[in-house]
């Protein structure tokens, strides 16, 4: 699943072309993929003007002139692309947007349809539930968040509603720069362990953004290129592969159902207390 880098490479692609763009024309393959069931999406956006495109977390967050906003989330396989409009649509395409006087139309793809379109309106449901985002999150935010749980490090920093937009690979990846065991429990990590993880979430996800993130499967940038960061992966995807630091072959466990690798030397238990 696309994750916070991959998702901001997608913003990132698309903003300059659709931010202060006129909807003129939109097609919907397919209504099943739009939430609320019944919204009229087609009916909403035609007219209307593209002031603003943000993440939130994983999610894409368009804000039109009315003030109205809708999210795309690209679930498992979902690819938002920006094509010529006489480039053959591929399969699984549900979404297709024209704008006034721009060349391109914008497309999401979704074969597995985890994903979808969700009408939020002019409400701030957007950001309900959703923990700080990690780019500009301080230490001690993420400290408070992770004193009142015995989860395990890694599948807190999965949740959600503790932290936005971090997925499995970046966790992973995040753990592995911090030297944290993933199985340690989140609220036995010590203060400098937080700070350590805090700046190491920044680190990976701003160099992840970099090289426009991680093409495994699907995912794709806006434009349609690959991204490149798993060339750089430590951790993630390296089962029995030697730990790029120290050689020892890298550890893979499952943790809540989701594949977790580490390094066992690099990431030696080490407990401490929180002392404030």
């Amino acid at each position: 699943m696309p994750e916070l880098p991959e998702v901001q490479t997608v913003v990132n692609g698309l903003g300059p072309y659709v931010v202060g763009r006129r909807v003129s024309r939109v097609r919907l393959e397919r209504t099943d993929v739009v939430f609320p069931p019944g919204t009229d999406v087609v009916g909403a956006l035609i007219g209307r003007l593209i002031v603003a495109l943000h993440r939130r977390g994983k999610k894409i967050v368009f804000t039109l002139d009315t003030g109205d906003r809708f999210v795309i989330h690209l679930g498992m396989s979902g690819q938002l692309t920006l094509d010529p409009p006489d480039a053959t649509v591929p399969k699984h395409t549900h979404f297709v947007v024209d704008f006034a006087g721009l060349p391109l139309q914008l497309r999401f793809k979704d074969p597995r349809r985890f994903g979808g379109i969700w009408w939020h309106g002019i409400d701030d449901s957007v950001d309900a539930a959703l923990g700080p985002e990690p780019l500009s999150m301080n230490w001690r935010v993420l400290a408070r968040r992770l004193d009142n749980t015995r989860r395990s490090i890694k599948t807190t920093l999965l949740d959600q509603t503790v932290v936005a937009g971090i997925g499995n690979i970046y966790a992973d990846e995040s753990l592995f720069e911090a030297r944290i065991d993933p199985l340690t429990p989140a609220y036995e990590l010590s203060d400098e362990q937080v700070r350590r993880l805090t700046r190491a979430i920044k680190l990976i996800l701003r160099r992840a953004i970099r090289a426009k993130g991680s093409t495994l499967r699907d995912y794709r940038a806006a434009d349609g290129s690959t991204g490149s960061f798993q060339s750089r992966h430590r951790v993630y995807d390296r089962a029995g592969l030697p730990c790029r630091t120290c050689k020892t072959p890298i550890s893979r466990i499952v943790l809540g159902g989701r594949s977790t690798h580490f390094c066992a030397t690099c990431q030696r238990p080490s407990y401490g207390s929180r002392l404030g």
